[in-house]
């Protein structure tokens, strides 16, 4: 059995965080359409997502480089 590649973790990490940038601009298009001014939350938790998926994309890519 085989240990999993050092990348793996780095690369589960990107997907979530994607999933959750997905989410929270869908959060930010409601908020907005409702009048709400929640949403300028939801966008900044959009950037910061986002962030994190292409830090650690960029970082599973350097690990399985080499």
């Amino acid at each position: 059995m085989s240990a999993p590649s050092p990348s793996r973790p780095a690369r589960g990490i990107a997907v979530a965080a994607l999933l959750l940038c997905l989410l929270a601009v869908a959060a930010a298009v409601l908020s907005f359409a409702r009048g709400s001014w929640l949403g300028v939350v939801w966008v900044l938790l959009a950037g910061l997502t986002s962030n994190m998926a292409w830090y650690y994309l960029r970082r599973a890519r350097a690990v399985s480089r080499g």
